[in-house]
């Protein structure tokens, strides 16, 4: 059976949430494009699932986090394949502080497949809950 678009968004940002990094980039298509249009440091596409895997993989380095998506809301659209979704990670760091990330994704799922993703992502607070903020203002100076 071939998975909805809201479906799929929702096997992604769970499967964020618990670290299967290993499993995510099957959800997108052979060829796709992943932008992060508010990269602070400059948006550079993932356009295979192969540059997909190397960017998951990148998660395995990250600190512990409890997290979760909350508050999510997805909205249909009229073209069947595409959703835009508003949502947040909240959780806690390994040292408790708490954290909310809030996104927003603009998804094309075609057979259930993710072939187009815009990604709207606090950069701020998602570098602040890794305790990457200081790196990340840094290369923004650079």
């Amino acid at each position: 059976m071939t998975l909805t678009p809201s479906e799929v968004f929702h096997k992604l940002v769970w499967g964020v949430a618990e670290g299967r990094w290993d499993e995510l980039p099957e959800l997108y298509a052979d060829e796709t494009l992943v932008e992060h249009p508010f990269a602070p440091t400059g948006d550079k596409p993932l356009r295979t699932r192969e540059e997909l895997r190397e960017h998951f993989s990148a998660g395995k380095r990250l600190p512990p986090l409890r997290q979760e998506p909350a508050n999510i809301t997805v909205h249909e659209t009229t073209d069947p394949e595409v959703i835009i979704a508003e949502f947040e990670y909240r959780g806690t760091t390994g040292s408790g502080e708490s954290f909310r990330v809030p996104c927003i994704f603009v998804l094309r799922v075609r057979d259930g497949e993710i072939v187009a993703s815009h990604d709207y992502i606090d950069h701020i607070s998602s570098a602040r809950r890794r305790g990457a903020l200081n790196e990340l203002l840094d290369s923004i100076r650079t």
